[in-house]
Formats: C-alpha cells, sequence, structure tokens
C-alpha cells in the first residue's frame, strides 16, 4: 500500500470519509454513497439519498463544499420525469447543506440508483474520526432507531401514510445541526449510523480506538412503531447480518429482549451521529442539541478501556 504523510484518513479503521491534508489548516474529506429507492415518491427518494451522503462529511466534522450526483436509471423503460423529480429532491437537499451541486455521471441501468459525491473541509487540527473515543466518555446518539424495520414494512404496504411521513422527513433531515453543536462543545469522535447498524458503527468505533463501549440498551430512542414491527418478524436481512457479524465481540446482559437487539443491529438509512465526548460535556452537547432540534439527543452509553475491541450491551 503506498503511504502519504497527507493522508489523515484512510482505509486503515473503516472511518466514514478519506481525508486528506492540503495545508496545515485545511484538509478535503471526499466520500459518496449511493443506493436503491427506499421510498416510493421519486423527490422524497432523491432527498433521502442525498442528506445521506452528506453525513459522512458531518462525521468528521467538515463542512460540505460541493456534491457531484451518481445516477443509474433505466431512460429508455421510465419517464424522465422521475429522474427529475429524483434529482430535484437531491438539489434541494444540496442547498440546504451549503453546499454547491457541481456535475455528476449518470449510467443506464435497469435498476434505479442514485446518491452523491460530496468533498468537504475541515481544520485538521478539529479533524474527528470513529478513532478518539476515550474511556470516561460518553455516548449520545441523535437520530432514533428503527428505519430499516419501517422501510421494511413500507416494502409490505403496511406503513400508513403517517408514518411513512414521519420516517422520510426523518431520513430527510441533515446531520447538519448536530455536527455544528458537536464541534461547538468539542468532542473526542464520531461516525453516521447507516447500514451497519447501531452495533456495527460502534463496533468499529471501539475498534479503531482500542477501547471498549458500553451500550445502554434500554436508552437507545427508538421509533415506536419498529417495536411493533419487528415483533412481527419484519427484520431486513442487512440487519441479521449485523448482528452475526458483531455476536463475536459483544458481551450481552443476560435476559435482554432479543427484539431490543434486533433494534440494535438493524440498518439505517441517512440515521444520526453517535458521538462519543467527555462526561463533563456530556450535558452541554445534550442541551444546545436539544436547542437545535435535533431529532433525538440521547446518552446511550459510555467508553471503558477494557476489553479493547469490544461492546458490552447492557
Amino acid at each position: 500500500m503506498v503511504r502519504d504523510p497527507n493522508l489523515l484518513v484512510g482505509i486503515e479503521t473503516s472511518d466514514d470519509a478519506g481525508v486528506y491534508r492540503l495545508t496545515s489548516d485545511l484538509a478535503l474529506i471526499q466520500t459518496l454513497d449511493f443506493f436503491t429507492p427506499i421510498v416510493n415518491d421519486p423527490y422524497d427518494f432523491g432527498r433521502i439519498a442525498a442528506a445521506n451522503s452528506f453525513s459522512d462529511v458531518y462525521a468528521m466534522g467538515g463542512k460540505p463544499l460541493t456534491a457531484m450526483n451518481i445516477v443509474c436509471f433505466p431512460i429508455k423503460e421510465m419517464d424522465r420525469a422521475v429522474l427529475r423529480a429524483i434529482i430535484e429532491g437531491g438539489l434541494d437537499v444540496i442547498k440546504r447543506a451549503g453546499a454547491v451541486m457541481v456535475g455528476g455521471h449518470s449510467v443506464e441501468d435497469p435498476e434505479i440508483k442514485y446518491g452523491l459525491s460530496v468533498t468537504g473541509t475541515v481544520n485538521p487540527a478539529h479533524l474527528l474520526t470513529n478513532a478518539g473515543a476515550r474511556p470516561g466518555d460518553v455516548l449520545v446518539l441523535t437520530k432514533p432507531l428503527g428505519m430499516g424495520i419501517l422501510t421494511t414494512a413500507l416494502k409490505g404496504r403496511m406503513l400508513n401514510d403517517k408514518m411513512l411521513h414521519e420516517i422520510t422527513e426523518l431520513m430527510a433531515t441533515l446531520n447538519k445541526n448536530a455536527a455544528e453543536v458537536m464541534t461547538e462543545v468539542g468532542v473526542n469522535a464520531c461516525t453516521d449510523i447507516t447500514g451497519f447498524g447501531l452495533l456495527g458503527h460502534a463496533l468499529e468505533m471501539a475498534k479503531a480506538s482500542k477501547a471498549c463501549l458500553c451500550i445502554y440498551a434500554r436508552e437507545v430512542p427508538v421509533i415506536p412503531e419498529a417495536m411493533t414491527f419487528a415483533a412481527m418478524g419484519l427484520i431486513p436481512e442487512g440487519s441479521h447480518l449485523n448482528r452475526r457479524f458483531c455476536s463475536k465481540h459483544m458481551d450481552i446482559a443476560p435476559g435482554l429482549d432479543p427484539l431490543l437487539l434486533d433494534i440494535l443491529a438493524d440498518a439505517q438509512t441517512s440515521g444520526g451521529l453517535l458521538i462519543s465526548v467527555p462526561e463533563r460535556k456530556g450535558h452541554v452537547l445534550i442541551h444546545k442539541l436539544q436547542d437545535k432540534n435535533t431529532p433525538a439527543a440521547v446518552i446511550v452509553g459510555n467508553v471503558l478501556s477494557e476489553p479493547a475491541g469490544v461492546i458490552l450491551v447492557q
């Protein structure tokens, strides 16, 4: 592998984005993400996919600057109006993020896919990674879990319009305000919760930080309807994979509700930030997140020194 002293974050710690230093006080954050539709409305799909793509920049403590569309679309079989709506949804979120659309690339494909390649900036002195969690920190989560289960219910036509609207707005909500607050308060580490679920991303943080993350299962914010659908067996395959992958690196409290464990492993789309912050700053962070109307602002665990690279679920 080629080493470059200016590559501040690469692939070694499974972090959210790559970071390359340009000068002593300026570094580039680079990331991309795209996926197939998870809601039926093309405009909403564009919004969700775009918000999801920006999350990696926010998780690094950065500011997004530019975005490029990544589009796969069956142009010969589907109305162009669908494509326009997807792009419009993405563009509206790009504007809300304060970034600029500078182009992109499209491919003819039988399956729709959309997302963004995003470039942001950060001062290297203020860069956040998933490797900075320290013993004594508390863990704060900024969005509730359960979106993977609820989008699975949507595919089964079991979600009512009110619930669909609520989870759509939740997934389309940028992590911008949460990122600004944590930068102001000063925290030690951060990652965003997406496809690997809370357990998977917490495990990556534990391994990268060479620490132990303790999760207070009953304190984790959960969309109430997600528990109902989980009890009906509507657990996405990705969530089962997350749980199996993490199982060798978890110590689970006896008697923990298995459904709650499924929620902790639930694969999220455009989920919140998991922030590791010194305990003395924890409640300050919570109050400031609440003042910004962050979807959730809850202490969901703490960081221990041992056993390193392990998650305790209490």
